[in-house]
């Protein structure tokens, strides 16, 4: 009989532009946090650790894993790192889970962390950057900043959707955000309300995105525990179990995306493409969505059992760096009908009080985005969702989705070049 595996509490150092405290004093915040709210947890009880961090160049440190556990006063237990841009943390939760599912261990500690200040901006950008092709596509000028806005610009061009709709997802998030007091955003700019009106005068940064539109620099720190059936209850009356998750890869420059011949076989999402372009080699997925995240959302929601997203999923949280990503992918993941993602944000489905509401964390955007620790983030927030205990860890103006049983995480790193889809489910 398969092993259930279920995520059973976490702690949180809100990200932030910077702090003053180093990574490893980050991560220990977030370790004693976890400890403040699981406090018969030992170390004797954690089997392993699965280390998430994205990039050497911004620690200063290879290897920085051993640091982080070292400090924690957890060596001599199994750890190693994981490291896959932004799918970072999402394939740390990833690899916990088939370790715990296939038996080896029952409990594993994740500590995830960025710290993407002591640079400055452009020259954190670059480093970023050098996850993209370093033979083609960096030497050029290739930012993210630039390769999201082309993708975005590539799906506004097939399927109509406007910067005013960017504008809105842009005021839905950051006001959500206000509803988060571990969020970035609360702490640069208090818990006031925006409007389209701040949205227009926000700084253009890559047309359509301006600067409300793009994900945040941070540094951050996040702690996540996983347990398997037989030692969850030893930690918490809610474990959120997983109960689908699904991989999905595409190439890593999304110029080959356009003759991507892997996916010649998406016949029904090849029929939906406008008339008045002319048809290319593979129109699904084009520049324009993430097939990564389509093959992964199937996958997912086959072992979940789940058949219509938006009716039987409760709440989600979405890897969107941009915007635009946002949008796409209520497509991707089968919210809806693709090119009918700017219909989602224009009739409020995925607001607070929408059918299936979207990012109430606030998101990349304003919630930040340390990158090895995002994810973490995400999925503790929808654990305390799920678990009916949002006021309790984030205050009484928290944004609780009344009865949420189910939920979904989607993470991916580059331009969608490795995705994940996980669902949860409350006990």
């Amino acid at each position: 009989m398969a092993r259930k595996v279920a995520v059973v509490g976490g702690g949180l150092f809100r990200p932030d532009i910077w702090h003053g405290e180093n990574a490893e004093e980050g991560v220990a915040i977030a370790y004693k946090d976890l400890l403040k709210s699981v406090p018969n947890l030992t170390p004797d009880d954690i089997d392993a650790l699965m280390m998430s961090y994205f990039s050497d160049h911004l620690n200063g440190q290879l290897c920085m894993g051993w640091i982080i556990q070292d400090y924690l006063g957890l060596h001599g237990k199994p750890g190693y790192r994981i490291e896959s841009g932004g799918s970072t943390p999402i394939d740390a939760l990833v690899n916990a889970f088939y370790l715990i599912k296939s038996g080896y261990y029952d409990v594993i500690l994740i500590p995830g962390w960025e710290w993407m200040c002591e640079v400055d901006v452009a020259t954190t950008n670059e480093m970023i950057a050098s996850a993209s092709d370093t033979d083609w596509d960096f030497p050029v000028g290739g930012y993210y900043n630039a390769y999201y806005a082309a993708l975005e610009v590539r799906h506004m061009q097939l399927y109509g959707e406007t910067c005013e709709d960017l504008g809105r997802i842009a005021v839905k998030n950051h006001n959500n955000a206000t509803h988060n007091p571990y969020s970035q955003w609360v702490s640069l700019h208090g818990t006031g309300k925006i409007t389209m009106d701040d949205y227009w005068k926000s700084r253009m940064v890559c047309w359509p995105y301006r600067v409300l539109n793009n994900a945040v620099m941070s540094e951050g720190a996040a702690c996540l525990l996983m347990a398997s059936e037989k030692a969850a209850h030893k930690f918490t009356d809610t474990p959120m179990w997983i109960t689908g998750v699904g991989l999905g890869t595409d190439s890593m420059r999304p110029g080959d995306r356009t003759a991507d011949f892997v996916y010649e076989n998406f016949k029904e999402e090849a029929k939906i493409y406008p008339d008045f372009v002319e048809p290319i080699k593979t129109p699904y997925p084009d520049m324009a969505n993430f097939a990564s995240l389509n093959i992964a959302a199937k996958r997912a929601y086959k072992q979940a059992g789940i058949t219509n997203p938006v009716k039987e999923l409760d709440v989600a949280e979405i890897f969107a760096p941009y915007d635009g990503v946002e949008l796409v992918l209520y497509e991707d993941l089968g919210f809806c009908s693709r090119g009918e993602g700017k219909t989602l944000i224009r009739e409020g489905v995925v607001e607070f009080d929408g059918e299936l509401p979207v990012m109430l964390s606030g998101g990349l955007t304003s919630q930040g985005h340390p990158v090895g620790a995002t994810s973490l983030y995400q999925i503790l927030f929808l654990y305390y969702e799920l678990a009916g205990k949002m006021k309790e860890k984030y205050g009484p103006d928290a944004l609780q989705v009344p009865d949420a049983r189910k939920a979904l995480i989607t993470g991916h790193g580059g331009t969608g070049c490795q995705g994940a889809v996980m669902i949860f489910e409350a006990e």
